[in-house]
């Protein structure tokens, strides 16, 4: 059955042009030691920085630079690092758990335990078993080409270091935190009047969803790299999962997955992301670690960091792909990535509201956003292409609130058929529930 997905894959010599397109970076003309980064966005002068880049910065307001340099200097500040490295553009920041933003923004005075459950799917299938090693440092590569130290100590977690050059690419600092621009990258309206609706002009999906209780749900995302040509309009690109409170109050959201959104981490290529809301995309959310929200225990990841080309699916090849989920377990909702709990999102987010207690839905597939023309979705070919060539999602599986694991009963949704297709989820006893989801994008996506 051409989109049934097996353990081999298609020995076929096609190019590599959506796994390798610009993952070389220009590296920095220097390191810049963690102190020394501190002190310039201590010195500097909203005024004065504008006038240095007036070229390239979107932002415009001396008071929204300030408040950018405020929320730095709340990051950074008092935290005694290690030590720092540098990858290609991109410099990482080893930051001791108890000093991360989370931690000292939040009061929180204990740093909580992981859960003593593995959470493997149901009949005992262990997804996490069978996702590909994810790879954010040069293999055989021990030192930077400055001499530091690659990864992070024991009781540290790396941060990838964000400047106010950086956050300068946005109008202010609540445009940074948003998932996209202009309220786009939302979670998509699904037939719940509280759902929020952004402007459809902005996003495209092709998802399936469910409707269901649940304490945790899982899945293995298909890994791709498709390009985001920004001097068109393009803006990212991505695939996650969704974990969805849609209680009385505003919506509420955990999430996960991988993206391509060069204007954020200016890296031509796909990262691992997470990014929540607790109240319906309003005043709160943020992406990774860059806000109060989530603790990460675990220095296994670096979110917003780029991946080795070699972690990329081949057309007609190879396959990789990344196990992601979250459960809720003593009041947290913990996410378990690549079979490692990583870290947690403190049930206090979420107040009174849907999330602490449980999800009510669950979305999964891919999303991009752009201006007039839309980027590439998954592997770039539509869903109907199969296995090996269409970018898939599979062992997705939920537990229900008496702790059932559970295969995921799908529905799919492609509201742009033109650009974007997703396949109707099926099942087998290798893949669990799973679909197809991707396609080219383009100039008219209806």
């Amino acid at each position: 059955m051409k989109n049934k997905l097996t353990r081999g894959s298609i020995a076929l010599g096609l190019g590599l042009m959506l796994t390798t397109l610009c993952q070389a970076q220009t590296a920095p003309a220097k390191f810049v030691p963690f102190r020394d980064f501190v002190q310039s966005v201590k010195g500097t002068d909203a005024s004065v920085f504008l006038a240095g880049s007036a070229t390239t910065a979107k932002v415009k307001e001396p008071a929204s630079v300030e408040e950018m340099r405020q929320h730095l200097l709340k990051m950074y500040d008092g935290v005694s690092v290690s030590h720092s490295y540098v990858l290609g553009s991109q410099t990482f920041d080893c930051i001791p758990v108890d000093q991360q933003l989370s931690v000292r923004a939040l009061g929180l005075k204990t740093i909580a335990q992981p859960p003593a459950f593995s959470p493997n799917g149901p009949g005992g299938a262990n997804p996490s078993s069978r996702a590909s090693k994810l790879s954010q440092l040069p293999a055989g590569k021990r030192i930077d080409d400055f001499g530091n130290a690659l990864g992070c100590e024991s009781g540290t977690i790396p941060m990838t270091r964000i400047t106010l050059e950086q956050l300068s690419h946005f109008s202010n600092l609540h445009e940074f935190f948003e998932k996209g621009p202009n309220g786009s990258g939302r979670v998509l309206s699904q037939s719940k009047s509280n759902y929020p609706t952004p402007n459809p002009f902005d996003h495209k999906y092709a998802h399936a969803v469910q409707s269901v209780n649940t304490i945790g749900a899982s899945t293995n995302i298909n890994l791709w790299s498709p390009y985001i040509n920004t001097d068109i309009g393009e803006i990212f690109s991505l695939a996650q999962s969704w974990t969805v409170g849609a209680g009385a109050g505003p919506l509420q959201t955990l999430e996960v997955g991988w993206q391509n959104f060069p204007g954020r981490t200016g890296v031509q290529g796909s990262v691992p992301f997470i990014y929540f809301t607790a109240d319906g995309y309003q005043a709160t959310g943020c992406y990774d670690l860059t806000c109060p929200g989530f603790v990460q225990v675990d220095n296994s990841v670096t979110f917003g960091a780029a991946l080795d080309p070699n972690s990329y699916s081949v057309l007609g090849g190879p396959q990789s792909e990344i196990q992601v989920g979250y459960f809720l377990s003593q009041g947290n909702w913990w996410l378990n990535f690549n079979g490692t709990w990583l870290g947690y999102y403190p049930g206090s987010l979420y107040g009174g509201g849907q999330l602490s207690q449980y999800a009510n839905y669950i979305d999964f597939g891919s999303e991009s956003v752009g201006d007039t023309i839309w980027p590439a979705e998954g592997s770039g070919l539509f869903a109907e292409s199969g296995y090996s060539f269409a970018a898939y999602q599979r062992l997705i599986y939920y537990v229900d609130l008496s702790n059932n694991y559970d295969w995921a009963s799908l529905t799919p949704s492609m509201p742009s058929p033109s650009c974007y297709s997703v396949t109707d989820p099926a099942f087998d006893n290798y893949s669990g529930a799973y679909f197809f989801f991707g396609g080219p994008g383009g100039g008219s996506c209806e």
